[in-house]
C-alpha cells in the first residue's frame, strides 16, 4: 500500500505559509489596532497615521500569500512533500512570530507617541526592523523553494564498486607487460 503521508505534509507545508501568515496578521494587526482606538479615545485630532501604524503587520499574510503561491506552483509530489512541508512551516511560524512581534511595537509606537508626538518616526524603526526579517524569510524562503526535489533523484553509480559480472567483459592485463611509449606527432611546418 502505497503512503499518503508525503503528500499529506507536502499540501500542509503547501498552505502553511498563507495560513500562518495570516493568523500572525491577525494577531499583529490587533495589537496595533486596540493601541489605535486607545490613541484616537485619548487625543482630540491627529490619529489617522496610528491607524496607519496599526496596519503594519498584514504585509505578512501578503508575502505568506506569495510563498504558498510559489510552492503550489511547484505542484506536490511523493518526492517534494517533505521538502514543502519543512520549508512552507517554518516559514509561517517564522511570518507569524514576526507579525505578532511587529504588532507589539506598533502598539509601544503608538502609546509612545501620543503622549510625545516628535517621536513618532523614531518610535516606528523597531517595527520597521521586525517587517525586514518578515522580508528576509520571505526570500529565502523563494529561493529554498527552488532546490526542493519534485521527483526521485537517478542514484549516481559508485566508480569504486564493481559488481559481480562486470569483470567478466574487461580484457585481462598482464601485469608484467610494459605499455609501449606514445609517439609525439611530428612539427608542422
Amino acid at each position: 500500500m502505497e503512503s499518503y503521508v508525503p503528500l499529506l505534509v507536502g499540501w500542509i507545508g503547501v498552505f502553511a505559509p498563507c495560513a500562518l501568515g495570516a493568523v500572525g496578521s491577525i494577531i499583529g494587526c490587533t495589537r496595533g489596532g486596540q493601541a489605535a482606538v486607545g490613541a484616537a479615545l485619548e487625543l482630540e485630532g491627529g490619529y489617522g497615521r496610528y491607524i496607519g501604524v496599526s496596519a503594519m503587520p498584514s504585509s505578512q499574510s501578503i508575502y505568506g500569500i506569495v510563498v504558498t503561491y510559489m510552492m503550489n506552483d511547484m505542484g506536490v509530489t511523493y518526492y517534494s512533500g517533505p521538502g514543502l512541508f519543512g520549508v512552507g512551516v517554518l516559514t509561517g511560524i517564522a511570518l507569524m512570530t514576526s507579525a505578532m512581534m511587529q504588532g507589539s511595537c506598533c502598539a509601544s509606537s503608538i502609546n509612545v507617541s501620543k503622549s510625545k508626538p516628535e517621536v513618532f518616526g523614531l518610535s516606528i524603526a523597531p517595527a520597521a526592523i521586525v517587517e525586514g526579517f518578515a522580508v528576509f524569510v520571505l526570500i529565502f524562503a523563494l529561493l529554498v523553494i527552488r532546490d526542493v526535489p519534485t521527483e526521485a533523484a537517478a542514484p549516481t553509480p559508485d566508480p569504486t564498486v564493481v559488481e559481480a559480472g562486470e569483470m567478466d567483459d574487461i580484457d585481462a592485463v598482464d601485469p608484467e607487460e610494459t605499455p609501449e611509449p606514445i609517439e609525439e606527432p611530428a612539427p608542422v611546418e
